[in-house]
């Protein structure tokens, strides 16, 4: 493959250059990006897929936070990290599931249930007990309902909130909305589609949360002015559960400047969970057991799969809520947090995370940093024509309470539940338009081994792999923190060389004042790294596929 990473990051390939411009001087850099790209295969990733979807096969079908799937999939997660030599943690907490016992909702003239457009947001509170009956509508003064002033002093008293989508999380609208007095709240969506929603943990302080289709909210606010009516019953069962995220970090690279990769292992009770997220899972995976094959880091590498994310990201946000209140020194040294939740869609995009807010306005401020991380991925994509969009950075996944707490952030995602366009079809292959999602079997007991996409699964695992080893070499892009310099032993004093003859080719040219002060020993070690990388160069971009899978 190209070298992308040399234009993005100012590094170089696995060898020692000294003084070489476009090298750094003197770093050492041990792994080369298309080296690692070309180890962690589809193949590998598949490997661990396959050991996941028996898992669940032999587990009732899942491997939701406190079954025995989940527990089966941490000791498989522990024994391949333990025999590619890492030391595993399990980081225990306690999580709160949540299963929907009764809902129903009439808006619009129409009833349903929890499926179509009228989806109840993960970790929503239940209504009273009758449920809410012919209850009056409000909008905030600003559409997207973050905080009280947004409100804007409407009087939400005794009715039910509608509110866009956008800006702020789905908690901070569901807070907002409480504070101006209403008894439940309904998010429609800012792009086409319906919204599967998550608040997080759940929180006393929250009222009945509802996503609705950008078609269903567009259709509701036009309505508003003539005063139509809501009923709602949500009823609900929790039950706290103890489930545990998994740690490994590389026995080699800076601690004080960590690249931190995670993907979350737990799936729905509905499904086995092998695109969401077993594929996310599987490739960091495969990836922490190639890295650790590749020789000294310069920056230490941490792997986490996270526990609960399916319950309210739960296991992310004990794990940085944590560092924040008791090793906050630790968390500063995160140098970024990249992300995979759902590699593997059948119908898939291939999307980064819209660090730089292109395209998506993002719920929190984005951490400085942030948009070099993305840029990391879209540079790999570039290079090598892979054609690429953004998803939004809106709290869907483990990547929130990073950014949350200040640590640069990104990913990767291939597509759930939102609708593929025409023109992303046209980009990517498979079928666009309304109906169609990225991954129809979301969040379902389709969600096994048979649906996985390869050629998707190819490509992001090439960039996962490539930016990894990439950020394990130098993050300076993203922090400005400069790669470890590596002492080099001082060349031996050469033997005294006879001035050259008068007309002499070497006195001719007028080179002796260029190269006289260099020992030729030094002389001639640079030139041959010099030709050693070139001839890698070259090697490699005869091998250069663009855009191809890697098997």
């Amino acid at each position: 493959m190209l070298h992308r990473r040399l234009a993005a990051f100012g590094i170089g390939t696995g060898v020692m250059v000294a003084g070489v411009a476009g090298f750094g001087a003197s770093a050492a850099f041990a792994v080369d990006p298309d080296d690692l790209e070309s180890r962690v295969t589809v193949a590998g990733i598949t490997a661990h897929l396959q050991a996941l979807q028996d898992i669940a096969d032999a587990n009732g079908g899942n491997r939701a936070i406190g079954s025995p799937g989940y527990e089966a999939s941490g000791q498989y997660v522990e024994s391949v990290l333990t025999a590619a030599g890492y030391t595993p943690v399990r980081q225990e907490f306690q999580a709160t599931t949540q299963t929907i016992d009764a809902f129903s909702i009439t808006l619009l003239g129409t009833t349903t249930g929890p499926e179509g457009d009228r989806i109840p947001m993960e970790g929503t509170t239940e209504t009273p007990v009758g449920g809410i009956v012919d209850a009056e509508m409000v909008a905030p003064a600003t559409a997207t309902g973050c905080t009280t002033a947004e409100w804007g002093g409407v009087d939400a008293t005794d009715k039910v909130a509608v509110v866009s989508r956008g800006v702020c999380s789905f908690a901070e609208k569901t807070l907002a909305a409480a504070e101006a007095g209403a008894v439940a709240v309904l998010v429609y969506n800012s792009e086409p589609g319906p919204l599967n929603g998550t608040l997080g943990e759940q929180l006393p302080e929250y009222i009945p949360s509802v996503g609705l289709s950008q078609e269903e909210g567009a259709a509701l606010v036009a309505a508003l002015p003539s005063n139509p009516l809501v009923s709602l019953t949500l009823e609900e069962t929790t039950t706290t559960v103890d489930t545990f995220n998994i740690i490994a970090e590389t026995t080699t690279g800076r601690t004080d400047n960590t690249v931190m990769l995670g993907a979350h292992l737990d799936s729905v009770p509905e499904g086995p969970g092998i695109n969401d997220n077993g594929s996310g899972s599987a490739a960091i995976l495969e990836t922490a057991v190639q890295l650790a094959a590749s020789g000294d880091l310069n920056n230490q590498v941490r792997f986490a799969w996270w526990g609960a994310e399916e319950v309210g990201l739960v296991g992310s946000t004990h794990y940085v809520d944590d560092l924040a209140v008791n090793d906050p020194a630790e968390l500063d040294q995160i140098a970024t947090y990249l992300n995979f939740d759902m590699v593997a869609s059948p119908n898939y995009v291939i999307s980064v995370y819209d660090a730089d807010q292109s395209t998506y306005e993002a719920p929190v401020e984005v951490p400085e940093g942030s948009i070099a991380t993305e840029k990391a991925f879209t540079d790999y994509f570039d290079a090598n024509g892979q054609p690429w969009i953004d998803t939004a950075f809106d709290a869907r996944s483990d990547y929130d309470a990073f950014i949350a707490n200040g640590v640069p952030a990104s990913g990767l995602f291939t597509g759930a539940d939102d609708e593929k366009t025409v023109d992303q079809a046209a980009l990517f292959g498979g079928t666009g338009g309304p109906g169609n999602t990225p991954d129809p079997n979301y969040h379902s007991v389709a969600d096994d081994i048979a649906n996985v996409n390869a050629d998707a699964l190819g490509i992001m695992a090439g960039a996962i792999a490539s930016v990894t080893a990439s950020l394990a070499n130098d993050t300076t892009a993203i922090n400005q923190f400069p790669p470890a310099v590596v002492p080099v032993d001082p060349a031996p004093v050469p033997e005294p060389v006879a001035d050259p003859a008068p007309g002499s080719q070497l006195a001719a040219t007028g080179a002796e004042g260029a190269l006289g002060a260099l020992p030729v020993g030094a002389l001639l070690l640079g030139v041959g790294a010099v030709l050693a990388v070139l001839r890698m160069r070259s090697a490699h971009a005869d091998a250069a596929r663009p855009g191809a899978r890697r098997e």
